[in-house]
């Protein structure tokens, strides 16, 4: 593994996960427990999607799926240990609205590294005629 591979699958995974994880505590306050996925939820995909784009490079689908395989096991591991496991939500944690997060978790850098492909190809075939 080299050190931009560790960067956009673990620092990124993690720091995304820490980004809702964060959120929800902040909404805790002002949203229904039952909703507080659903209102993180945008918010996540828009910034997910952000650094897929601008930060994530590579010209390798391969790499894409083992981003989406990393991030995927952060949030599932450390929502077991951090949220399920600590915190014993009274109304269990696995709900619709988590599962939707976890697939796209591992469905978002796939689509966008298929985009990023499909586009960096058409662009080669232009340069080439």
């Amino acid at each position: 593994m080299n050190k931009q591979f560790l960067k956009d699958s673990l620092g990124w995974g993690f720091l995304l996960w820490l980004i809702g994880y964060v959120l929800g505590f902040l909404l805790f306050v002002f949203v229904p427990a039952s909703m507080i996925g659903w209102v993180i939820m945008p918010i996540g995909i828009i910034i997910t999607l952000w650094v897929l784009l601008k930060k994530v490079q590579s010209n390798s689908f391969r790499y894409y799926l083992l981003v989406a395989i990393f991030w995927t096991l952060i949030a599932i591991v450390f929502d077991y240990v951090f949220l399920v496991k600590a915190l014993k939500p009274a109304d269990g944690y696995y709900k619709f609205d988590v599962y939707l997060y976890y697939v796209l978790t591992f469905a978002l850098p796939i689509a966008v590294g298929i985009y990023k492909l499909n586009k960096n190809e058409k662009q080669n075939q232009q340069s080439l005629a």
